[in-house]
């Protein structure tokens, strides 16, 4: 049975500050307290850290004034390639539309505990999985129908399409959750749960409708439950490869 554990972990934090003191006493106050911390000297060298992937953070710390890309601008840029929450750090308290387009503020020096519970008393609820145990990878009537009028070989060809297609729009939809973009989820789900549907693969059918129900006024609840829909969906695949592999061997 597929299990999902709710027990909170620290998240990953990506640490933006140009004072190389300010930056290394906060990342190793943080590393100590048990947080794996990621840092960049500025906005510019945050952004190429998540567009390389060095790392996908669950929490980003940014000072409020830097020098080149700063404040709200930063803020908008960090949204667009992450949906880690954002919080504002400052010696001073922060200008205003700072403070308001950021999820939280730190007022410098601060420990461990403090980010802590900041992020804690700003955590949503755990989502459990939304992948039924008990339902069918594969509707049997659909795969004799196919056995009846093709022969093995061209079933095969069949369902291994319907996994590569899937790998490949499983990708896509880690993009869309990470920019927030409720249209490209929608249709992503609409293409997953045509695709898969017409294959008979009834779990990652349904989870292509629950994805293709996404609202359009994209709220942090819909990304939790999107993001929840991605892991399941990794895991239907797995199970659709798993049965490739049994029913129809190479």
């Amino acid at each position: 049975m597929l299990e999902r554990s709710t027990e909170r972990r620290l998240p990953v934090v990506l640490l933006i500050d140009d004072d190389l003191v300010s930056r290394e006493v906060a990342a190793t106050v943080l590393t100590m307290a048990g947080f794996t911390v990621h840092t960049a000297v500025d906005g510019d060298a945050a952004l190429d850290i998540l567009a390389r992937e060095v790392c996908r953070p669950g929490a980003i710390l940014m000072d409020a004034q830097m020098p080149g890309l700063s404040g709200i601008k930063l803020i908008e840029a960090l949204r667009s390639r992450s949906s880690a929450r954002i919080y504002a750090i400052s010696g001073s308290n922060a200008p205003p539309e700072v403070a308001g387009a950021a999820d939280g503020f730190l007022l410098k020096p601060f420990n461990a505990e403090s980010l802590s519970k900041l992020i804690e008393g700003d955590q949503p609820e755990a989502v459990p999985s939304l992948l039924d145990p008990n339902e069918p990878v594969i509707s049997v009537e659909v795969l004799s129908q196919l056995r009846k009028i093709m022969p093995e070989p061209a079933v095969r060809q069949i369902y291994s399409a319907i996994v590569t297609d899937l790998s490949g729009r499983i990708d896509a939809l880690g993009v869309a959750i990470n920019k927030g973009d409720a249209t490209e989820i929608r249709r992503i789900g609409h293409a997953i749960k045509g695709g898969c549907g017409m294959a008979g693969a009834l779990q990652a059918a349904r989870l292509g409708a629950l994805l293709e129900s996404t609202p359009l006024n994209f709220k942090d609840n819909q990304l939790d439950n999107s993001a929840v829909l991605l892991s399941d969906l990794r895991a239907a695949a797995q199970g659709l490869e798993r049965m490739l592999n049994a029913e129809l061997p190479a």
